[in-house]
């Protein structure tokens, strides 16, 4: 059996903290995860159209052995520049990678980016993106309680025809703890057709995303829904995400985490991973809490606790987004 962990966002995964940034004006931000101490951690991308930085060095055959924090932004590639800014943040506070005594440590920040440049507002933003700093300040933010829906990474989402934005969940199984954060712009819909229940509604716990259940079997009746994206271009659309744990997980097993936790994409969207998607997840390990018994077996269980969770947050993240501009919100357009 498992629950919810206390705040049920990634936070109560110890050892983490989470930040956002937002522009109003540009209708973009960021959003930060921060680990106290290095953490292991890995990549998997399954979308067409992905943007990100330093995940090369992600690999679990590469030297550094921890990140020290992981962005999640708007702006297309000019995103891209928000981990600079946390990069700057944390080496004014003495953290990063040591080369050699005397030399400046490096933190290692890695990235990926989702496209809302257009979700309205005002880009003109002049000579100087704003991703850097909203980045940075987004870092200086960073806490155990953040906001979910139109935040970070999520404000200028949109997912199907709903307003898209940032979702966290956590579950706690026999002391170990799984958390996931997520800002879903996806070309798929979260809903199923027909009614207003989400396609992750069978994972759902304590009616944290409206308790809303499909009234009779479901058909899928057309090889799309509907509801998707109707004028969808490549590079405009993604889904990522970052789910971490307690558990001391080798890199190896991390790896395997983050492909199973990849799921939750398919359980809680449709269509998913598609060519026009930039579809990733990060995981992570702290590792507070050793694994006991078959390690093969505590991946298993992991892996399928993550997926479950990260279907959690992206329901979240719809259910707690707000109409903003042209782009009706879930709970506006079912009227919950």
């Amino acid at each position: 059996m498992f629950t919810k962990g206390k705040r049920n966002l990634i936070t109560d995964v110890p050892g983490l903290r989470v930040g956002n940034a937002e522009d109003f004006r540009i209708r973009t931000g960021v959003t930060v995860l921060i680990a106290d101490d290095p953490a292991a951690a890995v990549v998997d991308v399954r979308g067409g159209a992905p943007g990100t930085r330093d995940t090369e060095a992600l690999d679990p055959v590469s030297l550094v052995e921890g990140v020290d924090a992981l962005v999640l932004s708007g702006g297309s590639a000019f995103g891209l520049d928000a981990p600079s800014g946390v990069q700057a943040y944390l080496k004014s506070l003495g953290r990063g990678f040591e080369i050699a005594p005397g030399l400046p440590r490096v933190p290692i920040v890695s990235g990926a980016i989702l496209f809302d440049l257009a979700s309205g507002g005002d880009k003109d933003w002049g000579e100087e993106p704003p991703y850097r700093q909203l980045g940075r300040h987004a870092a200086e933010q960073a806490g155990l309680d953040f906001t979910l829906g139109n935040a970070g990474a999520g404000l200028g989402a949109v997912a199907g025809a709903y307003k898209g934005g940032l979702g966290s969940a956590s579950a706690v199984a026999e002391g170990i703890t799984v958390g996931a954060l997520v800002a879903v712009n996806a070309v798929g819909s979260p809903v199923m057709p027909g009614g207003d229940a989400f396609w992750a509604w069978p994972f759902e716990l304590d009616g944290e995303f409206g308790g809303r259940r499909p009234a009779a079997a479901v058909r899928a009746d057309s090889v799309l829904p509907p509801d998707m994206k109707q004028l969808v271009q490549p590079g405009s659309n993604t889904t990522i995400a970052i789910v971490a744990t307690d558990a001391a997980l080798t890199r190896i097993e991390i790896k395997r985490l983050a492909i199973m936790a990849a799921d939750g994409f398919a359980r809680a969207l449709r269509p998913v991973h598609t060519p026009f998607d930039g579809d990733l997840v990060y995981a992570l390990s702290t590792a507070k809490r050793p694994l006991t018994g078959s390690r093969a077996h505590a991946v298993m269980a992991l892996g399928s606790l993550a997926a479950d969770t990260l279907s959690r947050a992206i329901a979240r993240a719809i259910y707690e987004a707000t109409s903003l501009g042209s782009f009706q919100s879930y709970r506006d357009r079912f009227s919950v």
